[in-house]
């Protein structure tokens, strides 16, 4: 029995739902296959078969289904809800101990969906790193970069790295992430390129990316209420940008005297 499922709703997800069995290695199910038995109690059976879900559905759906079944977020498996659309990711079930914030990441880079991660662990860390580089360059420069960029601040303070597509498959960024346990966030190339600021346009990632910049956009795409606190820096052929979000800045209710 594969660790990871992918459950369906309706049949008109199921290329999506065979695009995300097949790239995640999970068990893909289909309850309308099964007649004479209600897809709840279908999931209900195969919930504690696998230690991660992806649901394809909505949230409210995913609340119905789930009821009576969590016990300890130690031991329940890890679930995230995605709807049809693919626009959300959302960890619905063991966040942080199960793994459902690293399966909504995981999810959202074969998707293109939004990660919702509303752990307080991961979510109230302030800092978004923008990361860009060569190709080829290793994990070593990469942290020199990164260090050199926080200054004072620490990388215990950042919830996330985002950087653009084109980059998703670079071994050292992939491996920076993976040594300090952060989730890397993937920014389409349109996106970047449809968010008209940034600080320094490069004519050289202009010619090769065809985008002004890498490190500024993506930072701000990933947390758009967010301050760039670091410009584009560049050491080594690696840029660094950094933007803190500042809950304070937050707009408040324009009905209020």
């Amino acid at each position: 029995m594969n660790e990871t499922a992918v459950w369906l709703v309706r049949e008109d997800a199921l290329p999506l739902g065979q695009s995300l069995a097949e790239a995640l290695g999970a068990t893909l199910y289909r309850p309308w296959l099964t007649p004479g038995d209600s897809p709840r109690e279908q999931f209900r059976r195969a919930f504690h078969q696998h230690c991660r879900w992806v649901v394809v559905m909505a949230s409210g759906i995913a609340v119905r289904y789930l009821d009576g079944l969590p016990a300890s977020k130690y031991t329940d498996p890890a679930l995230v809800v995605l709807d049809e659309a693919a626009r959300f990711a959302i960890p619905l079930l063991s966040g942080h101990e199960g793994g459902a914030n690293a399966l909504a990441y995981e999810v959202a880079r074969l998707t293109g969906a939004i990660p919702a991660v509303t752990t307080a662990t991961e979510a109230m860390k302030p800092l978004t790193l923008g990361l860009g580089c060569r190709r080829g360059k290793p994990v070593d420069d990469i942290e020199r970069a990164v260090k050199a960029a926080l200054g004072d601040r620490t990388l215990a303070e950042v919830r996330e790295v985002a950087t653009i597509d084109l980059k998703a498959d670079e071994i050292g960024l992939l491996a920076f992430c993976e040594r300090h346990g952060l989730p890397l966030r993937v920014i389409a190339r349109a996106d970047v390129a449809a968010r008209g600021w940034t600080g320094e346009p490069s004519d050289w990632v202009q010619q090769n990316v065809g985008v002004a910049g890498v490190c500024e956009p993506c930072a701000l795409i990933a947390s758009p209420r967010g301050r760039l606190i670091v410009p584009k820096t560049a050491l080594d052929g690696v840029t660094v940008a950094v933007v803190e979000d500042r809950p304070t800045d937050y707009p408040h209710d324009a009905t209020a005297p």
